[in-house]
């Protein structure tokens, strides 16, 4: 079975002709192509068009044709079907990231990744330690070694400076 995961959340609506602003979860707009099934809270629907716009999403929903529908969906969370296969090699959703143990490539758990985030140049994880602190490491090949979905870790080497 399938799974569903957020990739956005409609913010507010964009003119008057039914379109709204999507604040993005996700790096990968191409969920949001003409066409494409998405769900808005319980609700299949299709988009119609989209567009980026300063850092937000403007999307048009089949359907969706006045200022009065599209702020019904204001505050609506945006999914689409997991499709692992559409990744790249080496990539992989934040979700499946999330709560996997981080160990040291001398074998020594660290911690658990409790949050992800971009800061334009790389993704970096946020690991919080057996004690509670939290360690900021960059998603680069020098660092994140091996990530094992399958075994719920990942090994990093720790730089000289990172902790």
């Amino acid at each position: 079975m399938q799974e569903k995961f957020e990739v956005g959340k409609i913010v507010n609506t964009f003119g008057i002709k039914g379109e709204v602003k999507v604040a993005l979860y996700t790096e990968n707009i191409s969920n949001f192509k003409k066409g494409n099934k998405i769900y808005v809270g319980n609700l299949e629907m299709l988009v119609e068009h989209s567009r980026l716009q300063k850092n937000v999403l403007i999307l048009k929903l089949k359907g969706i044709d006045n200022m009065t529908d599209a702020e019904n969906l204001r505050g609506s969370i945006i999914q689409v079907m997991r499709n692992p296969k559409e990744l790249p090699a080496g990539t992989y959703y934040i979700a499946d990231l999330v709560g996997l143990d981080v160990y040291t490539d001398e074998g020594n758990l660290l911690g658990k990744i409790v949050d992800i985030y971009n800061t334009g140049a790389n993704d970096i994880y946020t690991v919080k330690t057996l004690e509670g602190k939290e360690v900021l490491l960059p998603a680069i090949k020098d660092v994140i070694k091996q990530v094992d979905l399958q075994n719920e870790k990942v090994i990093v080497h720790i730089l000289k400076g990172l902790l």
